[in-house]
């Protein structure tokens, strides 16, 4: 029986074929062409580099990380067994030579053989000055410093009371201005006063409290006050007065206070 196509009319196309072109019109994905290989190219490419270099200066980086070990290790050693014995022993030297200067301190008249014997040495063992030099870099030879200092000072002779002095290294809140007051005093007693009155004031303020702050800004306002710089004491008076009340140097601190008005 003959069959007749209608004007215009397609067969549909095989199921099969459809799904064969819906295939062939997705355009294929070039993996040169993503961005992520681009990333991935390039890391590739930095890391072949990278170990290129460190191919070629494989002996340099050994030798710096040898240096490094050796060095570390050179320093621990130094400090078990050189830098640690050392302060050991200068602990054990600087006993006698402080108990000299504790006695020279608590006596109750001047005894300047006490303090020579500090500074000196005695029953065989060293003295301050001796130890401040062989045991320098040590605590010990620092604390023998500010000993010396202290004992030159009780003893007259500023100058070298201003040298040891000034070689002694601290934060401590109490010896740190007691060394720096310690300058003035050796100062104030070569009539050099606009220098005392710089170190007292540093001294003041190295370390805030009751007991040295007060203390050495009535030295500096009475300094000022000799000068002539009424305005300038009236001024660490007043502070004196405000902020440290409860300590010995306002007891008669509004008398000075009247004196600089």
């Amino acid at each position: 029986m003959a069959t007749y196509n209608k004007r215009g009319y397609k067969a549909p196309k095989p199921e099969e074929a459809k799904v064969e072109n819906e295939f062939e019109e997705v355009e294929a994905v070039d993996v040169k062409d993503s961005t992520t290989a681009e990333v991935f190219n390039t890391l590739d490419e930095t890391a072949s580099k990278t170990e290129d270099w460190v191919a070629k200066n494989q002996k340099v980086l050994l030798g710096i990380v040898g240096a490094i070990a050796i060095g570390t290790l050179g320093y621990l050693l130094f400090n078990r067994f050189v830098v640690e014995p050392k302060e050991e022993k200068a602990a054990n030297e600087i006993f006698q030579a402080q108990q000299y200067f504790q006695q020279a301190v608590d006596a109750t008249e001047k005894n300047d053989s006490l303090y020579n014997l500090a500074l000196k040495g005695g029953e065989g063992k060293l003295g301050f000055l001796a130890i401040a030099d062989q045991y320098s870099g040590t605590a010990a030879g620092n604390l023998a410093n500010y000993h010396a200092g202290m004992a030159y000072l009780n003893l007259g002779d500023f100058k070298n009371a201003i040298a040891y002095l000034e070689k002694f290294k601290s934060d401590d809140a109490i010896l740190k201005p007691i060394a720096l007051g310690a300058i003035g005093d050796a100062l104030s007693e070569t009539n050099k006063v606009d220098d005392a009155i710089s170190y007292y004031k540093k001294a003041a303020e190295a370390s805030d409290n009751d007991f040295t702050t007060p203390r050495y800004l009535i030295k500096a306002a009475q300094l000022y006050l000799t000068a002539g710089k009424k305005a300038e004491a009236h001024k660490l008076f007043v502070e004196i007065k405000e902020k440290y009340e409860t300590s010995k140097e306002s007891l008669n601190i509004d008398a000075f206070i009247a004196m600089t008005e």
